[in-house]
């Protein structure tokens, strides 16, 4: 089984991110990730959901092992890293873009 907070910690990481950008990014308060920390506790599968999405995956990519497990390019990640910090109408805008390649 998968060690959920390990993984939150290592995707962040990942990305170069601090508690406080993936709270941003995920919609969540610093303090309710905090607080996972401090008192070793999981968070919710709807919390860990809005984790997922801030981190641009799906719950099911969170939990792959193996040969199911998605890598990212270094520029994948800078795509999502960069995909994260656009207002929702810039995102809208740039799908609308790819939709029409």
């Amino acid at each position: 089984m998968k060690d959920v907070l390990k993984e939150i910690t290592r995707l962040r990481e990942e990305r170069d991110w601090s508690e406080y950008e993936l709270a941003k990014n995920s919609g969540l308060s610093q303090s309710t990730i905090s607080t996972w920390y401090s008192k070793n506790q999981m968070p919710t599968i709807p919390t860990l959901d809005k984790v997922c999405k801030g981190l641009g995956i799906t719950l099911s990519q969170f939990f792959a092992e193996g040969d199911d497990a998605i890598s990212l390019t270094s520029e994948q990640k800078e795509m999502l890293d960069n995909w994260s910090a656009l207002t929702p109408q810039q995102q809208k805008v740039i799908m609308e873009l790819l939709r029409s390649m």
